[in-house]
């Protein structure tokens, strides 16, 4: 069996190497293979950096200090625009320098391109996240979901919860601790 190593680049520059056999079958790693495997590394690191404690206590520092400005309205105040900057330059860029620290190549504008060819693959909770970067309405959603959660009025299931007893309080079977199985 006689192996080489052959070296190409990817349409959009990525690098891929390839280990050719040259008796047998041809093997390769395909362009797409490596660059999915980029885009889930990028993934696994937003992950865990939004899981992080730092990462946590900025964004709620953040949302603790402008919540009361966002109304449920459909009118958008002027002063949004100057948080939703804010919040973007705070969060997204911490976001992106801790990605570069952990994946030196890291590029956000190309990371966006794969973002939206690819979002189906992402998980919701991460998404959400990131699309409150770019998209100003998912922004105040979550802005007016915060506030309603620190005002009490977030959603609240107990109401619809109701536990009843299948047997009458006063039957021969109340009490018991064992389940009454029939005779077989």
């Amino acid at each position: 069996m006689d192996i080489k190593k052959v070296d190409q680049s990817c349409v959009d520059g990525s690098e891929v190497e390839e280990m050719v056999d040259t008796n047998e079958e041809n093997f390769a790693i395909s362009c797409s293979s490596v660059s999915a495997a980029a885009f889930d590394a990028v993934i696994g690191g937003i992950e865990e950096i939004i899981m992080e404690e730092k990462f946590q206590q900025l964004q709620q520092r953040f949302m603790d200090q402008n919540y009361l400005e966002f109304e449920d309205s459909d009118e958008n105040k002027l002063s949004y625009t100057p948080i939703f900057n804010e919040y973007v330059e705070l969060l997204e860029k911490n976001l992106e320098q801790q990605l570069k620290e952990r994946i030196p190549t890291f590029n956000m504008n190309t990371f966006v391109k794969r973002l939206m060819q690819h979002k189906e693959e992402v998980p919701g909770d991460i998404l959400d996240m990131l699309v409150t970067f770019t998209d100003f309405m998912a922004f105040k959603e979550m802005f007016l979901e915060y506030r309603a959660e620190k005002e009490g009025r977030g959603l609240d299931l107990s109401q619809g919860l109701v536990v009843t007893s299948l047997i009458h309080p006063g039957s021969k079977h109340a009490g018991l601790t064992e389940p009454m199985l029939p005779d077989i």
